[in-house]
């Protein structure tokens, strides 16, 4: 059974990086084909799609946040992580980390997600 974790900052100023890891247990992060994302669902909305990295440690961005966003990992860890540089109140949201098991397959293992709040 695969976990995920998310831990981080429950509040960020604007303008600030806000610095998400995501801690997998029961599987490894570099197993062929995995992919590993991090959506957000900002309140009142739909889920968004931020980025992914794969198992060999590619990455791929939502072009809407490519500029501000960026995704990597530590194997040794078996984490990853997200950093999404200069908030505003409009990145307010849930942000969750998820796993699928193969590109294009649906997210089998999500993380509880973690309330991120943008406020001076």
């Amino acid at each position: 059974q695969v976990q995920l974790q998310e831990s981080g900052p429950g509040l960020v100023k604007p303008s600030q990086t806000l610095s998400l890891t995501c801690t997998v247990s029961g599987g490894s992060i570099t197993t062929s084909s995995s992919t590993w994302s991090w959506l957000r669902a900002p309140p009142g909305k739909g889920l968004e799609w931020m980025g992914i990295i794969f198992y060999d440690g590619s990455t791929y961005y939502n072009p809407s946040l490519k500029s501000r966003t960026t995704i990597s990992r530590d194997t040794s860890k078996n984490q990853f992580s997200l950093q999404l540089r200069t908030m505003t109140p409009e990145d307010t949201a849930v942000y969750y980390c998820v796993r699928a098991n193969r590109t294009w397959e649906p997210y089998d293992y999500w993380g509880q997600g973690t309330q991120v709040t943008v406020s001076s």
